[in-house]
């Protein structure tokens, strides 16, 4: 009998989480604190999607070679001595340089272990479990964010308040993570079940044929181009703002921002926010295993995009309480985790094909975050100077105009209405 998904799907999906909340928050805040420019941080950390963006042109290798499995625990060893990489270069002269090294390797160690994890949660699960734990994965995921955005923030700025400044904080952030990673992988190695899908592909001919089949038959599908459009514009408004809510909240009141330490950004953004967008995850999953993703997207889509309002007032009021900005906070990020929900069922009912037997589930999920990972990466990039030229308010209420091209998009996806709705009691 497999082991209970309660057994390792938290731990995986925390680990999938937690690499990338370091590389596109920790490494935001962190250059922040060391004087780096908000032009700056937006473009090289919205460069760091690019191991995300470029990772379904490796993904065929972990279909067709070895066991996912395999694949997991090996990469988290991988990402643990990334981790460490990256508290040795905080200290050093040209530390930009360095850490973006570091961050690099990370990534794309990062990103290969999400081909990995979800393809084996994919084969471990029959399609009713992988839409019922959906909100599971994605509400652990929200957790690592918890974590990461709210604790590790938080930690970073107590230490270096009390040992010696930003540099030491940071780096014993980054400690603490080789270490858990060296953790998960030890974990994993054991609770891991082994499902009996979980091996090599098969392969179509020779070994290059079928890597080729993979991103054949994903392209081949009749409707590529709407699920294209709904992967890179989904959100378009949010892949903007996520860039700059840090810097808004940690710059001085004189120059637009809430003038707040990093200890209070991680409370507040890190802890009440992520905690907030944890719960809008969960609602967001139970919605669509009761109502299927089809009917619901219209809610999921406002629930997801009319808070961005919420950073318009503030940029334009300037509050000075933390609960009021933290209140305002947890409002977007749950109307966030909400609607984020609909774009992990969606990218399940593209990876699964038209009747669920797609035999690449693996490497076309990995397909559509690469998608997901350019719709964040590119207009990401220009965030930063965007934001310097039309100062916070003008820069968060394009963030809201930019926000449209999804709702077109969705109302074109041509979803199935009944797409992940349960049809009897979840095991």
């Amino acid at each position: 009998m497999s082991p209970t998904p309660w057994r390792w799907i938290p731990t995986l999906y925390l680990g999938q989480g937690l690499p990338y909340v370091a590389v596109m928050t920790l490494a935001v805040v962190m250059y922040k604190n060391l004087g780096v420019s908000n032009a700056q941080i937006a473009l090289v950390t919205s460069w760091l999607y690019l191991p995300w963006v470029i990772k379904p042109l490796w993904s065929p290798l972990v279909d067709l070679l070895g066991r996912k499995r395999h694949w997991i625990v090996g990469l988290q060893l991988g990402v643990g001595a990334a981790f460490a990489g990256v508290a040795l270069a905080v200290p050093v002269p040209d530390f930009l340089q360095w850490t973006l090294v570091m961050f690099w390797l990370l990534a794309f160690a990062s990103a290969t272990h999400d081909i990995a994890a979800d393809g084996f949660y994919i084969l471990a699960l029959d399609r009713r479990r992988q839409a019922a734990f959906v909100g599971v994965r994605s509400t652990f995921y929200r957790l690592s964010m918890l974590g990461g955005q709210g604790g590790l923030v938080w930690l970073a700025g107590w230490w270096a308040q009390h040992h010696g400044g930003p540099v030491a904080g940071w780096q014993a952030v980054f400690v603490l993570l080789a270490g858990l990673f060296v953790a998960f992988a030890a974990w994993h190695a054991w609770a891991l079940p082994r499902p009996a899908e979980d091996g090599p592909a098969p392969r179509t001919g020779e070994f290059w044929r079928g890597f080729v089949a993979v991103f054949r038959s994903f392209f081949a599908r009749q409707d590529i181009v709407r699920v294209l459009v709904f992967l890179l514009v989904y959100r378009l408004g949010e892949a903007q703002l996520l860039k700059l809510v840090a810097p808004f909240l940690l710059d001085a009141r004189a120059d637009g921002g809430l003038g707040f330490t990093t200890q209070d950004v991680g409370l507040a953004y890190g802890t009440v926010g992520v905690a907030a967008l944890t719960l809008g995850g969960l609602l967001g999953g139970w919605a669509i295993s009761r109502a299927g993703l089809g009917r619901l997207l219209p809610v999921l889509l406002l629930a997801m995009n009319l808070p961005n309002l919420l950073y318009v007032w503030l940029a334009w009021a300037q509050p000075e309480g933390l609960a009021v900005v933290a209140a305002a906070l947890a409002v977007e990020q749950f109307g966030y985790g909400f609607g984020f929900t609909a774009y992990m069922v969606f990218m399940l009912w593209v990876a699964g094909g038209p009747d669920g037997g797609n035999p690449h589930k693996t490497a076309h999920y990995a397909l559509c975050t690469g998608f997901m990972a350019l719709g964040m990466m590119l207009p990401g990039m220009a965030a930063g100077w965007l934001q310097e030229q039309l100062g916070y308010t003008a820069f968060f209420a394009w963030c809201c105009v930019a926000t449209l091209p999804g709702f077109v998009a969705a109302a074109r996806a041509r979803i199935p209405r009944n797409f992940g709705k349960e049809e009897g009691p979840t095991p």
